[in-house]
């Protein structure tokens, strides 16, 4: 018998994506092949403990994406031909960022002149009340929103920027143009709930689990020079690291910490 796991039924994420996510993932590495047949509805409302409203609804979302496909009277098989899977990482960070500014379109939300203060400056290392530049921007793949990205540079290194040139021009480019080399980087990965302001501009539900990346960029001097956070919906994005195995012990394969 197949045991029940039922969903949270948490404000945020709709139960039926919630399937989808789930019986998507399934698909995705093999757990269901190729023409076969997956579970019925009455077997997914059971095993999910859901209504089989919410079954069709997620099921016509898988076949919305090409990965299943209705045979009238015999059920719900997995598709024959499957999107083709995602590559793996492949690109260094400089050409990681370029690839994504050239593969977006961005919109300048908001492009003004701070004071550093609070976690931004102490980040930055910078002495309080010190002119920062502070951009959010919005990246769509299409029609699609796929990040929001808000960054803290020091004012010292752009100076005056104007929105035509950073929906243009990616905050880095401009500061390889300045002379900045970018020699080391922290990142920190976590979860969050969508405010409001994230739902809208990412049109999710508020509530629904965020990718957040934290980044602090540091040059040859080991002076950071821009801090930036990404927030993604995972339906839509994923983050990939290629790392050698030497590093493997060190903090470039990633460190896990618990702050409880």
């Amino acid at each position: 018998m197949t045991a029940t796991t039922a969903l949270a039924r948490t404000p945020g994420t709709s139960l039926h994506r919630q399937l989808f996510t789930v019986l998507r993932d399934q698909i995705v590495r093999g757990q269901y092949r190729m023409g076969e047949l997956i579970p019925k509805e009455e077997e997914l409302c059971n095993q999910f403990g859901v209504s089989r409203i919410t079954v069709r609804r997620a099921l016509a979302d898988l076949e919305a994406e090409g990965l299943v496909e209705k045979r009238q009277g015999r059920g719900t098989f997995v598709s024959q031909e499957l999107p083709p899977a995602r590559p793996m990482a492949t690109l260094g960070f400089i050409e990681t960022l370029r690839q994504v500014s050239d593969e977006t379109r961005v919109e300048v939300l908001k492009l003004e002149r701070q004071k550093a203060r609070g976690e931004i400056g102490q980040f930055l290392e910078l002495e309080a009340d010190a002119p920062l530049l502070h951009v959010l921007r919005l990246r769509r793949k299409g029609e699609v929103p796929v990040m929001v990205t808000e960054a803290w540079v020091p004012y010292a290194l752009l100076g005056e920027v104007d929105e035509t040139t950073l929906e243009r021009r990616a905050l880095f480019e401009l500061l390889i143009q300045n002379g900045v080399k970018f020699e080391r980087v922290v990142q920190e990965f976590t979860a969050i709930a969508a405010s409001p302001d994230h739902a809208r501009l990412l049109q999710t539900p508020v509530g629904q689990p965020l990718i957040r990346i934290s980044r602090l960029i540091y040059d040859e001097q080991q002076k950071p020079v821009q801090y930036l956070v990404v927030v993604m919906t995972p339906e839509r994005s994923r983050l990939l690291m290629d790392f050698a195995v030497g590093a493997m012990n060190t903090l470039a394969a990633g460190s896990i910490f618990h702050d409880v």
